[in-house]
């Protein structure tokens, strides 16, 4: 299985849209793995995570073929991880898509923004199906099995967390949030991890309740080491960087290698044999 890390941003991107602090300015110049879009992934070419307002230059960059999407999961419906409007480019009218429908999860604030933003051109005219998960409700999708999981998140909506399993392989894609709920964690102990993927949005901030720091990063995994949750030869990956924490790739390299834990970049694939 190839994960394919598209974005690797919080919601302003690095370098932010009329920013002009150190971070983005140096991003600026520096360009490559500096340059950082807002967060999603694929696994594989047929099961993506989020669809954030930055997909088409995904699709461009990495020569993605998004009609090979068989199942579409959502974390949350906040804009950086969901961009609904263009969703209906896959519409009659708009694209000559093939015949399958997209398979849709997520929660009620993502359905309805989707469904809301395809009523009003058109209706899903059998290009999506639109399915409600729920907290620890076992899911079989057509790509792999998936569990979504209580984030802490935005506390207005029920923002998820997703334990999956595909390709024989075991995956926790763990963001947005700061602390697992206790919930979240007493469900995962008993699990097994060939990859973690969680976020480091706040930086050295002490601040942990939405979003994770580094120390939450670091406290993160000695609980996966406690649980006995990695399996050998397992990986940690950090995603999800604000320019607010001011840190640029090399210094969120420097602070992570040494613990084991590899910093994703835009365009990374990560391949689980």
């Amino acid at each position: 299985m190839i994960i394919r890390f598209l974005g690797t941003a919080a919601f302003e991107g690095i370098p932010s849209l009329f920013c002009r602090c150190e971070l983005c300015a140096k991003a600026k110049a520096a360009g490559g793995k500096e340059i950082r879009s807002r967060t999603s992934v694929m696994l594989d070419d047929d099961l993506k995570i989020d669809f954030p307002p930055d997909t088409f230059m995904h699709m461009v960059r990495d020569g993605l073929d998004l009609e090979r999407i068989q199942d579409l999961v959502f974390t949350h419906s906040h804009s950086d991880h969901l961009y609904a409007e263009d969703l209906a480019a896959r519409l009659p009218g708009y694209a000559q898509s093939l015949a399958h429908p997209i398979q849709v999860y997520a929660n009620d604030a993502v359905l309805v923004r989707i469904k809301q933003t395809l009523d009003f051109n058109g209706g899903l005219q059998g290009k999506f199906v639109l399915s409600r998960v729920k907290a620890f409700e076992r899911l079989e999708l057509q790509t792999a099995v998936v569990v979504p999981l209580p984030a802490s998140h935005d506390p207005i909506e029920t923002c998820l967390l997703y334990y999956i399993e595909k390709g024989g392989k075991a995956i926790l894609y763990g963001h947005d949030s700061g602390w697992f709920p206790d919930e979240t964690w007493a469900w995962l102990q008993d699990k097994k991890l060939d990859l973690a993927v969680l976020e480091c949005t706040m930086g050295r901030s002490d601040y942990r309740q939405s979003h994770m720091n580094i120390e939450a990063v670091l406290e993160t995994k000695q609980r996966f080491d406690e649980y006995g949750m990695l399996n050998p030869g397992a990986g940690i990956v950090v995603t999800h960087f604000s320019h607010n924490a001011q840190l640029s790739h090399t210094d969120l390299t420097e602070i992570f290698e040494p613990h084991g834990i590899r910093v994703a970049y835009d365009g990374m694939n990560l391949e689980l044999p």
